[in-house]
């Protein structure tokens, strides 16, 4: 593939910045259509949804990030001279083209484009039927960005395919694919699983864990519990489990006033049978498929474990790798838990929000990645590049 030079690539983008700057109405005309098409059955999806003028101001914060940052293209990762004086040189390189599968959200529109296109990728955008017109109206905006800089718009590509359309096209691409990402709940991942016949890098669920500790600071916990819980029930990043050690002090108490502070923040609360004992008049969770559900609602388990132990290992049977943490004021168990729980992101005395590429430095992502090859978390810029090696020789051959 072509590479473009940095300066090149970043006129597109300043050009994106513009012309979405520029088009705010249009935009949001767009935006309106999709969301008056748009039954409320899903409230989590709906929100994904809604763009307005925060929600620009936004798409343009991203652009700017990612310009402002250094080109992560044919960077040397380390240069070897053998005694044979054959000269190694492993530099980063794009990966191709990368296609991304997405439900809803029309930001992932530019993050997932401004960042394939910095990298030096080719992008095929295949978002959800539900923000069709934002979709094609953003892709009519890096059009117009790409073709003002001398760059052809198949750069960027929105696929309009349905469902039987995208399963032939995952089993029988029409161009070359290097990489799938599919950004999205269980039974879309599923999906891609079953029909791609190239890499793909799973942008897992969330279904994040918080355990409580016996010597948590009981008012960092609650503080915590909420604002994962509640600030936006729509993130993967949000919290769907707590796990209380039965040893903290004052137990029964404690269940208590985390049931009522819930309660009150209108998060349905369900139990295991051992909090059950003390919370009698919530709902007892109905399965072990419960266990391993992201919620993307206003709902959450409390459940009761032994120890530290006990709380890793139902994290890692049940957790969907996403984020995880643990509330206690002990920086030795902090430590193992956080070295035993196997998932993308763990956190001491901290909320699962922060699973963000934004908050965590890294600017705007394609998305949260629970693959270990070849990445886990936020996927940002430097992240969308693979490596090649260059072999130098002065006709060199084996023997």
């Amino acid at each position: 593939m072509k590479l473009i030079n940095e300066k090149l690539k970043n006129q597109v983008l300043e050009s994106m910045m513009t012309i979405i700057d520029k088009n705010r109405d249009e935009l949001l005309n767009a935006n309106k259509k999709d969301l008056d098409a748009f039954k409320k059955d899903d409230q989590a999806l709906y929100d994904r949804l809604v763009v307005d003028n925060s929600k620009i101001n936004g798409m343009i914060k991203a652009i700017s990030e990612v310009k402002n940052q250094e080109d992560p293209v044919n960077k040397e990762i380390s240069s070897t001279e053998l005694e044979s004086d054959l000269k190694i040189i492993n530099k980063t390189a794009p990966f191709g083209t990368i296609m991304i599968i997405y439900e809803s959200r029309p930001d992932v529109t530019i993050e997932a484009a401004v960042l394939a296109f910095k990298a030096n990728n080719k992008i095929l955008l295949k978002g959800g039927k539900e923000a069709y017109n934002s979709n094609k109206i953003l892709v009519t905006f890096w059009h117009e960005a790409l073709q003002e800089n001398g760059l052809e718009p198949d750069w960027i590509k929105m696929l309009e395919l349905n469902r039987e359309e995208t399963r032939a096209f995952l089993k029988k691409p029409s161009e070359p694919i290097d990489l799938i990402v599919p950004r999205g709940g269980e039974r879309l991942i599923q999906f891609v699983k079953e029909n791609a016949t190239c890499a793909v890098l799973v942008s897992g669920r969330g279904n994040n864990f918080l355990y409580i500790a016996e010597d948590a600071d009981w008012k960092k916990t609650l503080e915590v519990i909420i604002n994962a819980k509640t600030d936006k029930i729509s993130g993967c990043n949000a919290l769907d489990k707590v796990l209380v050690d039965k040893k903290i002090p004052n137990y029964e108490a404690k269940l208590k006033e985390l049931k009522e502070v819930l309660e009150t923040a209108k998060v349905e609360v369900i139990v295991d049978a051992e909090v059950k004992n003390t919370l009698s008049s919530l709902e007892l969770i109905k399965d072990e498929e419960t266990w391993f559900e992201e919620f993307l609602a206003m709902k959450i388990v409390i459940g009761a474990v032994e120890n530290v132990e006990e709380a890793i290992f139902k994290i890692n049977k049940y957790s969907g790798g996403h984020s995880s943490v643990i509330l206690t004021e002990d920086n030795h168990k902090a430590a193992y838990f956080m070295e035993n729980i196997d998932s993308a992101a763990v956190y001491h005395n901290a909320s699962t929000r922060f699973t963000d590429g934004g908050q965590m430095g890294v600017g705007a992502e394609l998305a949260i990645s629970t693959d270990k090859l070849h990445h886990r978390g936020p996927l940002g810029l430097k992240q969308l590049v693979t490596n090649k090696y260059y072999v130098y020789g002065d006709g060199h051959v084996r023997v």
